[in-house]
């Protein structure tokens, strides 16, 4: 096939095509691959101190598998479930085998006014991004911005996470990442050398919900195709091809394929950047050097992440900049719709609306991921979570 062309069949192009409206384009409704794809519901609280329990089993200390478990059961409070609690048997099993370092010691080992970079001592990235979240927010409040990057990290669920911290303090964030494994070619290649590397940016607004944009440089999260297998559902077209092109469907199948980037050439162009930032600029793994941690539980990842945090009183009134941000919030979501379009949704909306539902009516957690973790708590000697 010919550069421009590889990875885009013809029977794609009605998916992926921007110039058809989403609502004309065909619907794809979840194929179940189980007998039972059924889900449970399980409380924020609850979630949150299982995941505690189990990480601290393995060796966290309980100030960090408590933080750790916080961050976790907020990806699922959020809908985030491909970053969520799926991810404790993967964690922990790196942790059984050395592949995490349970008592890191994070240090700075470069710093100036409004930047810093950290090494994680590969230790959990929740913990280590966490870290540089906080750092870069008190040097934001000093010097208006700040970026703090980290180097010898892990895998520290949704961007979003990091990029929604500094909303509480008045403050911008903007969140990048290189991802834990190579699902991506170059644009006409078939050699897996990027990962979907991920994008989030968090800006505050006044009586309407905060502007979150959370987005991998593909068209789905690896996490997601993990999540659907585990669902026991198949992937819509347009996630994923096999290396001849084809529509790859099965999630189980995903080693036959790779992920496709948003927006052709251009998000590969957008993953190669975002990974040059968030680890090549820190000293941390890019391109060849990416350890694929769903394959290998031994090795040091020298994953890499960066934060980039702006103070809005560095630019006049945040109130002032919220009320504006408002305003624009309702007039996008109020303008005139396309005919059979319900609602014109701002990033992050549906998220925040999760939040608040999940936390009235319980995170949905599916049945494999259910039946993988009492496994895991049965081998800990632990409580099941449900």
């Amino acid at each position: 096939m010919a550069g421009g062309e590889i990875g885009i069949g013809r029977a794609l192009l009605p998916f992926l095509d921007w110039r058809v409206p989403l609502h004309r384009r065909p619907r794809v409704r979840p194929v179940s691959m189980a007998s039972d794809s059924k889900s449970v519901s399980v409380s924020f609280e609850r979630l949150r101190a299982h995941i505690a329990a189990t990480l601290g089993r393995v060796g966290l200390p309980e100030a960090d598998a408590a933080r750790v478990g916080e961050l976790m059961a907020q990806a699922d409070l959020q809908g985030s479930d491909g970053h969520g609690v799926i991810r404790l048997p993967q964690y922990v099993k790196r942790i059984r085998a050395g592949g995490i370092n349970v008592r890191p010691q994070v240090r700075v080992v470069h710093e100036r006014a409004a930047m810093a970079v950290l090494d994680g001592d590969n230790g959990m990235g929740h913990l280590v991004v966490s870290r540089a979240a906080e750092l870069a927010i008190a040097k934001a409040r000093d010097a208006g911005v700040a970026w703090v990057g980290v180097r010898h990290s892990n895998h520290a669920g949704p961007a979003s996470l990091y990029a929604r911290m500094p909303i509480e303090h008045d403050m911008i964030g903007l969140y990048f990442a290189v991802g834990n494994a190579n699902h991506l070619p170059p644009w006409g290649g078939v050699e897996m050398l990027l990962s979907t590397n991920p994008i989030a940016c968090g800006i505050p607004a006044g009586e309407e919900p905060p502007v979150v944009l959370d987005m991998a440089t593909t068209v789905a999260a690896y996490g997601k195709v993990k999540a659907k297998a585990k669902a026991g559902e198949m992937m819509p077209p347009g996630w994923m091809i096999d290396r001849e092109g084809r529509p790859l469907l099965d999630p189980r199948r995903a080693d036959e394929g790779f992920l496709l980037p948003i927006g052709g050439h251009k998000g590969f162009g957008l993953a190669l950047v975002v990974g040059l930032l968030a680890g090549t600029l820190q000293g941390a793994a890019m391109g060849r050097d990416v350890i694929d941690f769903n394959r290998d539980h031994v090795s040091t990842t020298n994953t890499g992440q960066a934060i980039l945090v702006i103070d809005l009183r560095a630019f006049g009134d945040p109130a002032a900049f919220k009320a504006q941000v408002d305003r624009l919030v309702r007039d996008l979501r109020d303008g005139e719709r396309m005919g059979g379009v319900e609602r014109i949704w701002l990033p992050g909306e549906q998220s925040h609306q999760r939040r608040l539902r999940y936390r009235e009516q319980g995170i949905p957690v599916s049945a494999g991921v259910v039946a993988d973790l009492a496994a895991l708590s049965a081998e800990l000697g632990l409580p099941p979570l449900v």
